[in-house]
């Protein structure tokens, strides 16, 4: 347990459903694990108990896991064991990021069911899935590279990563219901309240329940990890990380008690402590930036030891370029850095 996380209450201590299985969190939520072949090894799925438009009772299922065997097969003993004979009436993702979408499709088509997504998270996993701008491939290593990412199999290995969203994410169902901030959804018994936010995908969809005292926070506010929020290389210039903050920040609004179910880890109460911590998080990130830059013109790939203090795999480098590119933007937007390219073509970064 990292230090953060003695503040945080978890509710369930270390109870974790097994793969296949659920655990009941609240009245009619169930909580679900599925493997990741990551660092990153799970992520948190979850069922409501849910009621269609003809009244006929059944669950909508939250997030659907990457597109592989061994997460299809955990969904069909979850089918067998865990629906209490009920039909699966709706499918909903939080984001486009290959965990949470990759099923999607699969899951749609085998109960006949919709997507129900944001559409800027719908598009933009429909783009991605046909295409490797971003994800890997010829530009995002010449991005990562002009960030100062030198080491030629590093810059090699993200090349070759040409198909890395569509392996995850082959296929995203072709209609979807819009959801949007400011929504409210009636799933089963109970109004679902949607939260968008912004930074760490284009429009994540967080659900709360006040009736219920439960989060669905998704990636937004995680117990032990900062959400990542990276910049990549189809938009080079993007500011997410004051989106993120005020994005968290706007759950503030939500009683301090709540029961957060987030994506990774465990299910904690705690909220507003953890979005200050996150808060503060950054802020010491950004200082710590400011203090290397003072020192000597620094590129991302230069700083990746100062904001990551432990030893990174090809995934993990990838995700931390994309946020040190995201906490130097921040800085060099709001005037407290400069940027110049080399003769060598990479950016750096000083104070302005």
């Amino acid at each position: 347990m990292n230090p953060d996380e003695r503040h945080l209450q978890y509710t369930f201590g270390d109870t974790l459903p097994s793969t296949g299985t659920t655990l009941e969190v609240a009245t009619g939520v169930r909580w679900l694990r599925m493997p990741l072949p990551f660092a990153l090894d799970h992520i948190n799925l979850w069922l409501l108990r849910d009621r269609d438009e003809a009244g006929r009772e059944g669950w909508a299922i939250v997030d659907c896991g990457i597109a592989n065997d061994i997460t299809r097969a955990a969904w069909e003993q979850v089918f067998q064991s865990e629906l209490q004979g009920l039909p699966v009436l709706r499918v909903i993702v939080t984001h486009m990021h290959p965990d949470h979408i990759g099923l999607a499709h699969w899951l749609t088509e085998r109960w006949g069911v919709r997507l129900w997504i944001s559409a800027t998270d719908f598009n933009a996993a429909r783009l991605a899935s046909q295409s490797t701008t971003g994800f890997g491939g010829e530009s995002a290593a010449a991005f990562m590279a002009s960030h100062g990412l030198t080491d030629p199999d590093a810059v090699d290995k993200v090349r070759k990563r040409s198909n890395y969203y569509a392996s995850m994410v082959p296929q995203v169902p072709a209609r979807f219901r819009r959801l949007m901030g400011g929504d409210t959804l009636r799933i089963g018994e109970h109004d679902w309240a949607c939260h968008a936010g912004y930074g760490h995908a284009p429009e994540h969809i967080s659900l709360h329940c006040a009736a219920l005292g439960v989060l669905i926070s998704g990636d937004m506010v995680l117990p032990r990890i900062s959400t990542n929020v990276s910049v990549i290389d189809l938009e080079p210039e993007a500011n997410p990380l004051p989106l993120y903050l005020s994005s968290i920040g706007r759950m503030l609004a939500l009683p301090a008690e709540t029961l957060v179910l987030p994506s990774h880890g465990k299910p904690f109460r705690g909220l507003h402590t953890r979005v200050g911590q996150l808060v503060a998080h950054h802020d010491e990130r950004f200082a710590d930036l400011m203090a290397a830059c003072a020192q000597a013109p620094q590129t991302a790939a230069s700083l990746l030891p100062v904001l990551f203090r432990r030893p990174l795999d090809l995934h993990q480098t990838t995700f931390a370029m994309g946020e040190s590119i995201a906490h130097l933007n921040a800085l060099w937007l709001r005037g407290e850095l400069k940027r110049e390219l080399g003769a060598d073509g990479v950016l750096r970064f000083a104070p302005a």
